[in-house]
């Protein structure tokens, strides 16, 4: 479970809940799942995305009824309908998302354990989500779903219509590219040339007797 996000059988019973008209449990469903599809969003639209946010909020409110999954299926399924939007929204303005273009051709998942995630989880979030959006499309969208949101990595391949292995090694570019990025703004820059030093080595043979 993601840090910060409602215990599943709670997500699940105010799903319930909300699905026969309870209207509190619909704001505790906004608020678990409002600020990661708000970045998310971010991500994929940048300043338009508290705009397709309300719009998609306004569909869940009135689809919500039919929605038969239980808790862990909700936020997949309220991002789905934000990646709709957010696709018609670029397709109305004939533009890319601000993930840019399209990943390469995927490789396999490599072995092993890697500690690129843990760098992205402990920069801020404003700053995260502004690097995010500057990777290819499917590496952007699949770090959004799965570190962002926090969609286990079938949640997000259904989000995404991909396979989880694709979108496994997706997010694995991603974040590799991303802590790439953290180590290098952490590099402390270089000291400037002392402007003494600069002028001795272009002294001229005149100037030097």
């Amino acid at each position: 479970m993601t840090p910060g996000h409602t215990a599943s059988a709670d997500l699940s019973a105010a799903v319930r809940a909300a699905r026969d008209g309870n209207q509190e449990a619909f704001r505790v469903l906004y608020r678990e799942v409002q600020p990661g599809l708000l970045r998310y969003l971010r991500g994929m639209v940048g300043d338009d995305a508290e705009d397709l946010a309300s719009e998609a909020w306004l569909q869940i409110a009135r689809d919500i009824r039919s929605f038969r999954d239980e808790g862990a299926g909700f936020r997949g399924w309220a991002v789905g309908i934000a990646r709709h939007r957010a696709l018609d929204h670029v397709r109305r303005n004939q533009r890319r998302p601000v993930g840019g273009l399209s990943a390469d051709v995927l490789a396999d998942m490599p072995n092993g354990h890697d500690t690129a995630e843990q760098a992205i989880r402990i920069a801020s979030t404003n700053a995260t989500v502004a690097l995010i959006a500057t990777l290819p499309r499917d590496q952007a969208e699949a770090v959004l779903l799965r570190v962002v949101v926090g969609l286990d990595t079938h949640a997000a391949a259904r989000v995404m219509g991909k396979r989880p292995g694709a979108v496994r090694t997706a997010a694995w570019r991603g974040l590799r590219r991303l802590a790439a990025q953290l180590d290098q703004r952490a590099q402390p820059a270089a000291a400037p040339a002392d402007p003494d030093v600069t002028r001795t080595e272009h002294v001229t043979p005149k100037e030097a007797r």
